[in-house]
């Protein structure tokens, strides 16, 4: 039996096993490219290291890849081999693990928490248990645990930043972007390839609308992105929201070919259809054509990519990204089969996320749909209303508002003054720069005067 670097129980007898292990959480939580390659490390020192498969499993699961399937049941199989002698946490990890691979979050959920309350220092449940939260649009749930758990660490423990940096970027999606930004620079002066704790610095500037600042500290930056995953790519494109501010719209189109999507990219290449990197891609290709632009063919290759995914509901921000693309390319019976895929599985009581993509995914398919159409009243009569739900898509706040630009452009055109008058409002009233210094309601903003 060995410890990790918190001094939490391991069942295993390698030393090396232990070192491949904290440094693959440590790198998960901040987006290193190698995260993968040391869990397999630390499996090659112990091939029966329980944890080890365990990490190996979250890390396909967190994928969100129907593709990764065989390799997670392998996985987990090889975990459940040797469960007659680890640890109750580490027999939990495994539970939780499993529930998440079989669709029941809700048991996985309530086992990161008693894993938490038991040991508040288990980096791996403490962030797992984040970013599902986080893909599932759960606020306050997210805010909840990060202010539970943190003040119960110290600053000589090992991972520290990373839990500080779990804390920021709850808090900055509830609008605190002054303690966030503490605690992420703080965390930054001791790693800056702290990839999760730029991105929280991100999130801050947009969200006080820094954007000048911003686009030139994510400039700076980039002499530390080369140990990066597909995070990086976003980080470019979140400067490019940032520039888009700026009106540098032909600047931020030649960033979508070299840094966001750059085909020749190690990145990817290794994952051509990571959810993040067509994420990413959709919603600035989009933002692009909203100022004029023409994109060109760009969007055929995520339309292509979009179709081999029909029926996927992994990861729900990323299916209204995928009907964009579907949309923009003229693919109507592609449209038809994705959202009939949809109604499918909205209508399964067993499968966990039914009711959100019967209440918020399908509408906002289809706002996406009527949108690219030109019928802007009917995007207003299925976005206005939904403007709460939307969150439940998951993702950040920075993500979702694609969807509140869609609606305020369609308000706009539809001559639906209310429904853009309350939304400049609220714009006004959550935002340090006024709406008119903001690409996606700047024009409304003009209308209304």
């Amino acid at each position: 039996m060995k410890q990790d670097e918190r001094n939490l129980p391991l069942s295993t007898d390698s030393a090396e096993a232990v070192t491949q292990f904290d440094r693959a959480v440590e790198h998960f939580l901040k987006f290193h490219a190698d995260t993968m390659a040391l869990a397999g490390g630390a499996l090659a020192a112990d091939p029966d290291f329980v944890m080890g498969h365990c990490l190996r499993a979250y890390l396909l699961l967190i994928a969100a890849n129907p593709a990764n399937r065989a390799q997670i049941d392998a996985t987990l199989a090889r975990a459940r081999a040797g469960a007659a002698t680890i640890t109750t946490r580490e027999r939990m990890h495994l539970a939780a693990a499993e529930a998440w691979h079989s669709g029941s979050l809700d048991d996985s959920f309530s086992v990161w928490r008693q894993i938490l309350d038991a040991d508040p220092t288990d980096l791996l449940a403490f962030r797992i248990c984040d970013t599902i939260w986080f893909r599932h649009g759960q606020t306050q749930p997210i805010l909840e645990q990060a202010d539970r758990v943190t003040p119960r660490w110290s600053a000589d423990l090992p991972g520290y930043d990373c839990a500080q940096t779990i804390w920021a970027f709850a808090h900055e999606e509830v609008g605190d972007t002054k303690g966030a930004e503490k605690a992420v620079d703080a965390a930054l002066e001791r790693d800056a390839t702290n990839y999760f704790a730029h991105h929280v610095k991100a999130h801050v500037m947009d969200t006080d609308c820094r954007a000048r600042e911003g686009s030139d500290w994510l400039g700076a930056q980039v002499v530390n992105w080369s140990l990066g995953n597909n995070l990086i790519h976003h980080l470019w494109w979140h400067r490019a929201l940032l520039r888009l501010d700026l009106g540098e719209v032909d600047a931020v189109m030649a960033s979508y070919d070299q840094d966001i999507r750059n085909f020749d990219d190690p990145m990817t290449k290794a994952t051509p259809d990571h959810y993040v990197d067509l994420q990413n891609a959709a919603a600035l290709l989009w933002r692009l054509e909203q100022h004029g632009l023409d994109v060109g063919d760009r969007w055929q290759e995520l339309a292509d990519k979009a179709e081999a995914r029909i029926g996927e509901v992994g990861h729900l921000l990323m299916v209204p990204h995928l009907m964009l693309a579907l949309v923009a390319t003229g693919r109507d019976a592609a449209a038809a089969r994705f959202v009939a895929a949809l109604r499918e599985l909205a209508a399964d009581p067993t499968l966990w996320t039914a009711t959100a993509i019967a209440d918020v995914v399908i509408p906002v398919c289809e706002a996406a749909q009527a949108h690219r159409r030109g019928d802007h009243a009917r995007v207003v009569d299925l976005l206005a209303p939904r403007q709460a739900q939307i969150r439940l898509l998951g993702g950040s706040n920075a993500q979702r508002d694609m969807f509140f630009q869609m609606l305020i452009d369609s308000a706009m055109k539809a001559d639906r003054r209310d429904v853009v008058t309350a939304m400049i409002a609220h714009e006004t009233a959550t935002r340090a720069a006024p709406p008119t210094q903001r690409a996606g309601y700047a024009a409304a903003a003009r209308w209304l005067q």
